[in-house]
C-alpha cells in the first residue's frame, strides 16, 4: 500500500498579540480576511489551513461540502468533526466584551497542512 504525503501550504500570516481583560492572547490571522480561508487551530495549536474555494484539494472540496453546501458555520462543522473524532478543533477568537487593544503585530510564513480526510468523509 502507497502512502500519500499531504501537501503542506506554506501561508503569509499576522502573528498578532492582544490585551485583553484575562491577560495576552496570542492569535494566528490571515492578513486579509476572507469568508473562505481559515487557519483552524489543533490543541490551540495553528495547524491546518482551509480555502473552501481551493478545490483542488480535496480536503478542501470536502469541507466546501461541509459548510457551504450544508449551510453550517465553520464552528458547527468543527463541532461535528472533535465530537466524532475525539479532537480539539477551533478558531480562536478574541473577546468583544471590555479592552481589547492590539499589542503586537508580525508578518510571517507558516507551513500548514490541509485537513484530514479520515475526519471529513466520517462528517459528511
Amino acid at each position: 500500500m502507497k502512502k500519500t504525503r499531504l501537501k503542506n501550504t506554506f501561508v503569509v500570516i499576522k502573528k498578532n498579540t492582544h490585551s485583553t481583560l484575562f491577560g495576552l492572547k496570542k492569535v494566528v490571522e490571515l492578513p486579509i480576511k476572507k469568508h473562505h480561508q481559515w487557519v483552524i487551530y489543533k490543541d490551540n495549536k495553528p495547524c491546518y489551513f482551509v480555502d473552501f474555494y481551493d478545490l483542488e484539494k480535496e480536503s478542501n472540496a470536502m469541507m466546501n461540502s461541509l459548510v457551504l453546501c450544508t449551510q453550517r458555520t465553520i464552528q458547527e462543522v468543527l463541532d461535528l468533526i472533535n465530537k466524532r473524532n475525539n479532537t480539539n478543533l477551533s478558531i480562536p477568537q478574541i473577546s468583544r466584551l471590555g479592552l481589547k487593544k492590539k499589542i503586537k503585530s508580525e508578518n510571517t510564513y507558516l507551513d500548514l497542512i490541509p485537513m484530514p480526510k479520515v475526519w471529513l468523509i466520517y462528517s459528511l
